[in-house]
């Protein structure tokens, strides 16, 4: 498929959602099986993300313990929403955000890969130790096959700059109203719900 990555090799942020407890879909294998399998799949589509060095590889889910990591709020459990300030990295200033807690979430139908070219990564961190063209930054389990728009504070901070945790690409003010509104009306999981 043309401007398919070839290699993708997972980086440094992306190990984070192997642990217990990830905010959002957590990956249930060994990071060294899923860089192989994601290396092996035939995507769905590749489209282009928020930025040049950006793109998104959809993926059918092939396991069955990758939930979607976000559900829509409604009347019924809005009550488990929690909200608090959160880092994701520790150099990262920490923001608030919201999460459900004791929601369970369905397993996911899509997997979305968001990968970003090495010279990005490197200049992001220049401790990454990524070799391919691409590197795994996030993994997003979702319902639907079309992109879920990053977090408004996301947004922010990628507009902050590398210093803060971001990016350095500035904020599209139309996709910023659209990221408002989904997640107005959706929030993240947190853990394996009940």
């Amino acid at each position: 498929m043309v401007g398919t990555p070839r290699k993708i090799q997972l980086t440094f942020f992306v190990m984070r959602q192997f642990s217990e407890g990830f905010v959002g879909t957590r990956i249930t294998s060994s990071p060294t099986d899923f860089e192989r399998e994601i290396n092996e799949r035939r995507p769905l589509k590749v489209s282009d993300g928020y930025a040049p060095f950006c793109k998104l590889i959809f993926l059918e889910n092939w396991m069955p313990g990758v939930k979607s990591g976000t559900v829509p709020v409604t009347a019924s459990n809005e009550k488990y929403l929690k909200s608090g300030y959160v880092q994701r990295t520790r150099g990262e200033l920490p923001v608030l955000d919201r999460w459900f807690e004791g929601v369970k979430a369905p397993v996911a139908r899509y997997m979305v890969l968001v990968v970003y070219t090495r010279e990005q990564l490197l200049k992001e961190n220049p401790c990454e130790t990524i070799e391919s063209e691409y590197g795994l930054v996030a993994v997003l389990g979702q319902m639907s096959d079309s992109e879920e728009p990053a977090s408004p504070i996301t947004m922010m901070r990628n507009a902050l700059g590398v210093k803060e945790g971001g990016s350095g690409f500035p904020i599209d003010r139309k996709g910023y109203f659209h990221s408002v509104d989904f997640w107005s009306a959706n929030a993240r999981v947190k853990g394996d719900g009940v």
